[in-house]
């Protein structure tokens, strides 16, 4: 458990350094945020494409098998990253970490569930948030301190050696928990998986630089979700799915998967939002960026153990209400940012929101999984993760996109009236942003409301038993 939870440590930090960093990489690479935020995106994206697979191979391998292999891939993405000198190597080697990291969060969660009985699943999750949730604490505000002293490669030699250790521990103290079983992938389901997932995500993604109108946004979005119709029809009728949606008859799982996805959202847009704010609007350093959002994810970290024993004792209806209740209240200290909004205030509304996300991040997808036999721990964690991964991609191509269009709006609006007012190009550009951005926590604000309502409706249900296959038996004859 302590090998493999310091491996996905590492996949959960390398997925953070991105936020801090991106505002600089726009700059180094001359891109748009709209580009740049595929670093962010595209990594979430292939997670979520191939934790579908990650059922199949828990299935496939071994724990230590399918965890090592996950670990050298991850380590050939970083070198990749480290030696990039520009954009698309970069973006490639993302990727490639991407493919690794997919499987190493599932397959630990898989390896509780096995462990842990469901009474005490809760203080174990809660054991493995302290470590994956501890990660964005230190994450943006080492990746601000690397900026601010060393080149921005230096993030992903860091990593190197780190990845290395785990990878030899892993040969040396790494233990199986389950036998592999022998079966075949189903291709199909993987292409229309990708092809699905990918489209979506680019539909999404290229709305903000083409409008939600263009020829090549409406066949993207149209092309992803055929696919995604497809692929669910196919698991449906396939006797051996790749991602068995059974899962979707216990109602615990789908109501939390439900509202998982509009928290996701809202905790990896606020992660791409904030750090472009601080330092493209209002000229904050990457350090001084990094250091204000560390109070907060620190503070996640060192709350997920205690809210883990809170789960098993009451359940996770009401520690996700109150957690979602105060990402609303402080969500609203958002929506009226200004030029001058204060350093301490940020600092202050930033530490509230991530107070409340420690409240249910890991109780909301505990409660969902603990309603499934044993037989479907696999494909629901597979299935959990999945759309937790795609909907943090969605929410932060959505959010960026709302914040794109809405600049330029705003922007035209300043335009035409500043104009007269002698009112600077450099000053309304900034303004406009400002509002871009606070239009797009108005869209967090009600993605909260929609996700505490759903809230009210979670309950405490005991794990379910195996199916039993129908059988008839025929009454012994008398004697």
């Amino acid at each position: 458990m302590f090998v493999m939870i310091i491996g996905a440590f590492l996949a959960t930090f390398n997925q953070t350094i991105m936020s801090v960093a991106i505002p600089e990489l726009m700059n180094d690479f001359d891109i748009k945020a709209s580009t740049a935020q595929w670093l962010t995106t595209g990594y979430m994206l292939v997670n979520g494409v191939l934790i579908p697979i990650t059922a199949f191979l828990m299935q496939r391998f071994t724990t230590r098998q399918l965890f090592q292999s996950s670990m050298i891939i991850f380590l050939t993405g970083t070198i990749v990253s480290a030696v990039a000198t520009n954009f698309p190597v970069l973006l490639t080697g993302r990727l490639i970490q991407a493919a690794g990291a997919g499987i190493i969060m599932p397959l630990l969660i898989n390896v509780v569930f096995s462990l842990f009985p469901s009474e005490k699943r809760g203080s174990a999750m809660g054991m493995v948030g302290l470590a994956i949730i501890f990660a964005p604490a230190i994450g943006p505000t080492l990746t601000g301190y690397v900026l601010e002293t060393f080149p921005w490669q230096a993030m992903f030699y860091g990593m190197i050696p780190f990845a290395i250790i785990v990878i030899i521990c892993g040969f040396i103290y790494l233990k199986n928990v389950s036998e592999p079983v022998r079966s075949k992938v189903d291709v199909m389901s993987v292409v229309l998986s990708t092809i699905g997932f990918g489209a979506l995500m680019y539909g999404f993604s290229e709305a903000g630089n083409y409008g939600w109108s263009s020829p090549e946004v409406i066949v993207s979005l149209v092309v992803g979700i055929l696919a995604l119709v497809l692929f669910t029809w196919r698991q449906l009728v396939s006797q051996n799915p790749l991602l068995d949606l059974r899962a979707f008859k216990y109602n615990m799982f789908t109501l939390t998967t439900i509202i998982n996805i509009g928290v996701t959202m809202m905790m990896y847009a606020d992660m791409m939002l904030l750090p472009l704010y601080l330092q493209n609007t209002r000229g904050f350093t990457a350090l001084e960026s990094g250091i204000l959002m560390f109070p907060g994810a620190l503070l996640m970290g060192l709350l997920s153990p205690a809210v883990g024993k809170l789960f098993d004792r009451y359940g996770a209806k009401w520690l996700t209400i109150i957690g979602v209740v105060i990402i609303i209240i402080s969500t609203v200290g958002f929506i009226n940012l200004t030029d001058s909004t204060s350093y301490t205030y940020l600092i202050l509304m930033s530490t509230v929101r991530r107070i409340g996300m420690a409240m249910f991040i890991m109780p909301i997808q505990t409660a969902g999984l603990n309603q499934l036999p044993s037989s479907l721990n696999a494909h629901g964690t597979a299935i959990s993760n999945t759309i937790k991964q795609v909907a943090g991609a969605v929410g932060t191509a959505l959010l960026v996109t709302v914040m794109t269009n809405s600049t330029k709006n705003h922007l035209q609006d300043l335009t035409a009236t500043g104009g007269a007012q002698g009112v600077t190009q450099q000053h309304m550009v900034m303004e406009a942003s400002i509002q871009g951005i606070n239009d797009a926590y108005f869209v967090i604000l009600i993605i909260g409301i929609i996700s505490l309502l759903l809230s009210f409706f979670i309950k405490r249900v005991k794990n379910a038993s195996e199916e039993k296959p129908n059988i008839t038996l025929k009454k012994p004859a008398r004697i």
